[in-house]
């Protein structure tokens, strides 16, 4: 048996030392960070959260208003991935079939979804649109059927609420704000490609959409801007008429600026492109489905099936490029798996309900959505971080740590809607310690951009 020399012990009980004495004065520069933080005149009128815990143990290294409710914007996509992956399974995989029923030249192909967000996305090699137009158009041909009289698309216990309580007007026709339906395709997004004049103020031109919107139009008030001001254009969904309106500005002498928008039917447009393609080859297809929210009666067969990665894979993209349309439709997902009924409300219910039993109190998830679009959407720090904390012990923990973006040189999700900006997730400082943090800041002034800054310094102090 070895034994450690005098000098080898007085280096262990110095580094021992130097540990000990550094993890002690992380609360103080934390405090002394976050004082000066809080004094700053871009928090005047704010209010702010900031609750770190050491994750091995759960200590509490530093609170500051972490039972306070505050709007979390896209941090919010952590509870919902986290809850997702307990309620749902990391394994769990939509499935969208296509049947068909036949009846003496009244033949009926049936489409039965299963609220899939990624069906036609261009993430995935398998999920591409002209993938899965390619397997379909096979599997239909192989039927022999020639022509259909019906398009259906079953969407019984999936009701017709694709935006969640609160969001903004100004978001719901552009592509962050596509909700989610029980036939999601192509991300429920468009691109729209502009022309600028040459002078500001010139009106802008709609190009072209791609791809080309079916049976909805657009009106151009767009103006434009000087050089450099970047996208500054926002489509706005019409109260009572067949075509959004895009206003607001685009740079000058731009001939092909893209901005994307929120398809108004991802239903009719999946259907109509399917058309489109099996014209081709001598299928003739109506471009205008039947939305059927009805049990469907029996008679119909099963031809083929289109399969979703893994949940595991969309919570990778879900939080890598902050996808609310994956959130929204996650959560109506557990709804329809927990009580048959897909309304946001019931799949929140359950996600309160599941936290509450390990501990989270209910009036700290005060949630309106899945992705944190809504401005009423209230939670604590001190959740958050439970909830990150939980998952660290889980067996599908790797897989959610990869899905956290680098910001700042840290795991972490960030958060941003007018007036509120928040980082929550994993660290591990000098000291040899990993923490686990949320910090939100609600109602500030000045430019984000600043205050990031100035959060970044805070988040430091665990460096």
């Amino acid at each position: 048996m070895k034994l450690f020399t005098p000098k080898a012990i007085l280096v262990l009980a110095c580094l021992l030392a130097h540990t000990v004495a550094w993890s002690q004065a992380v609360p103080q520069k934390l405090a002394a960070a976050y004082s000066k933080f809080e004094q700053d005149p871009q928090l005047q009128n704010a209010i702010a959260s900031l609750y770190i815990t050491d994750a091995k143990t759960g200590e509490v290294i530093f609170d500051r208003n972490s039972r306070i409710g505050l709007a979390p914007a896209s941090t919010m996509k952590v509870i919902t991935s986290i809850s997702a992956y307990e309620l749902l399974g990391r394994d769990f995989r939509y499935e969208t079939k296509f049947a068909y029923r036949k009846n003496k030249g009244n033949n009926e192909l049936v489409i039965l979804p299963s609220g899939d967000p990624t069906f036609g996305s261009w993430r995935w090699a398998e999920t591409k649109e002209d993938q899965v137009l390619a397997g379909l158009t096979k599997s239909l041909q192989r039927t022999g059927i020639k022509s259909y009289k019906h398009v259906t698309v079953a969407n019984e216990g999936w009701n017709d609420e694709t935006v969640p309580d609160g969001w903004m007007w100004q978001d719901i026709a552009n592509y962050y704000g596509a909700g989610p339906a029980k036939l999601n395709w192509r991300e429920n997004q468009y691109d729209v490609i502009l022309r600028s004049g040459t002078s500001i103020g010139d009106p802008v031109a709609i190009v072209k959409t791609v791809p080309e919107l079916n049976g909805y139009g657009l009106r151009s008030e767009l103006t434009s801007a000087a050089a450099g001001t970047g996208d500054n254009a926002y489509i706005y969904f019409p109260l009572s008429a067949p075509s959004a309106t895009i206003r607001g500005t685009i740079p000058v002498n731009e001939s092909s600026f893209k901005i994307s928008g929120a398809m108004p039917s991802a239903a009719r447009q999946f259907v109509s492109t399917l058309s489109d393609t099996l014209q081709t080859l001598g299928i003739k297809l109506p471009k205008q489905p039947v939305e059927h929210n009805a049990p469907l009666p029996n008679g119909y067969t099963v031809f083929h099936t289109v399969t979703s990665p893994p949940l595991d894979s969309i919570i990778y993209w879900f939080n890598r490029k902050s996808i609310n349309l994956y959130g929204e439709a996650l959560v109506k997902t557990i709804a329809y798996k927990h009580t048959s009924d897909s309304q946001t409300g019931n799949g929140l219910k359950e996600i309160r309900t599941f936290w509450k039993q390990r501990g989270v109190p209910e009036t700290e998830l005060s949630m309106v959505d899945g992705s944190g679009l809504s401005p009423l959407n209230r939670v604590t720090t001190h959740a958050q971080v439970q909830l990150l904390q939980h998952a660290q012990s889980q067996p599908w923990y790797n897989g959610f740590y990869a899905s956290l973006p680098v910001f700042n040189g840290m795991k972490m999700k960030s958060g941003t809607i007018r007036g509120v900006k928040g980082f929550c997730g994993y660290h591990q400082g000098k000291d040899g310690k990993e923490y686990v943090f949320s910090f939100i800041v609600n109602n500030y002034n000045g430019s984000a951009s600043a205050l990031v800054k100035k959060m970044y310094q805070v988040l430091d102090e665990l460096k």
